[in-house]
């Protein structure tokens, strides 16, 4: 039997410390950004919570483990290496996840 073809989805919820929110949502906006211009990423956001609080929640979604693997060594290259990283800006840890996303799920055409 076949395996079935799943997408990659990697899900982040993180917070800032005190007084670094806007520096931390525009570092994540970059990653994300990095994250949509790597082969293989199909979509990646960030969110800010609705209810003013300093939390972010962070997707992307990914073709396969390669393409996923490849986004975060660039970022790990690229911006991690020239700014320092989100991790002093963090609250505390963040928690993360990766999925399993079946493609029917998705509406790539009417995106």
């Amino acid at each position: 039997m076949k395996s079935k073809k799943m997408y990659w989805l990697e899900t982040v919820v993180c917070s800032a410390r005190k007084g670094v929110d806007a520096r931390l949502e525009r570092m994540l906006e970059s990653r994300q950004e990095m994250r949509r211009r790597t082969d293989g990423c199909i979509r990646a956001w960030v969110s800010r919570s609705m209810d003013g609080q300093a939390m972010f929640l962070l997707q992307a979604i990914y073709e396969n483990e390669e393409s996923w693997h490849n986004s975060a060594k660039r970022i790990a290259e690229d911006l991690d290496s020239r700014d320092g990283g989100i991790e002093s800006l963090l609250g505390g840890p963040p928690l993360v996840g990766i999925f399993a996303l079946d493609p029917k799920n998705l509406d790539l055409e009417g995106a």
